[in-house]
């Protein structure tokens, strides 16, 4: 498979014609904290684009009554989260000041809703170690390298805190920069086919949650 086909999979659709990015999803994100006040997991919102959700109900509706069930959706819950396996779940975890990626097990808790317009995938993603925000920051990021899909976190609530942090815990969004977002619009479809399967140039794109709690 080529790059952008690779890209395609956690949309379950062979790229379009236009130009990068193809699918655009908004992204809400929750930090999770055990009882012992470190973080295990991220539980993730993805509400796609209603481009990609018209196309991806499609033949979904199989009792023909109008409504997409919860049970009719599954399948297409599952086939996004194994084909996100592939990409690393487009979410990295790493400690501020350490390019070393924390490992994440596999998604649990998926689940798609559908609101008649457009659909949001729910997935819960365990820290294989749990870990602790203090003394250094824990940094989030939620992008597809190939840049094939367009992550962006929602204006509102983009990012909160479940379960049971310490006191003093924070987590925020860096907002994304205007220039970058101008200069990826300008790009054309010939400049991603060059970048090679390894490129990260979506990485540039990405907004980072910050996780820190105060020292008690």
């Amino acid at each position: 498979m080529t790059a952008l086909l690779a890209g395609a999979a956690v949309a379950g659709l062979a790229p379009s014609a236009g130009a990068h990015p193809h699918v655009w999803a908004t992204v809400r994100s929750e930090i999770v904290f055990g009882p012992d006040h470190k973080i295990t997991g991220i539980r993730q919102a993805w509400t796609f684009d209603e481009f990609y959700t018209a196309m991806a109900v499609q033949g979904l509706d199989t009792d023909g009554d109008g409504v997409y069930s919860k049970e009719e959706l599954e399948p297409l819950a599952k086939v996004n989260v194994e084909s996100l396996q592939e990409f690393e779940y487009f979410t990295y975890v790493r400690l501020a000041g350490d390019e070393t990626l924390l490992p994440l097990k596999a998604p649990v808790d998926y689940w798609i809703e559908y609101d008649n317009t457009v659909l949001t995938l729910h997935f819960t993603l365990p820290l294989e170690t749990p870990l602790g925000p203090r003394p250094k920051e824990v940094l989030v990021d939620v992008y597809d390298p190939s840049f094939f899909v367009a992550f962006g976190f929602a204006e509102k609530a983009p990012v909160k805190i479940a379960g049971e942090a310490a006191p003093g815990c924070t987590a925020e969004v860096d907002k994304p920069d205007p220039e970058s977002v101008e200069t990826a619009k300008a790009l054309t479809e010939s400049f991603f086919s060059q970048l090679g399967p390894d490129s990260n140039y979506g990485s540039q794109f990405a907004q980072t949650v910050t996780v820190k709690c105060a020292a008690q």
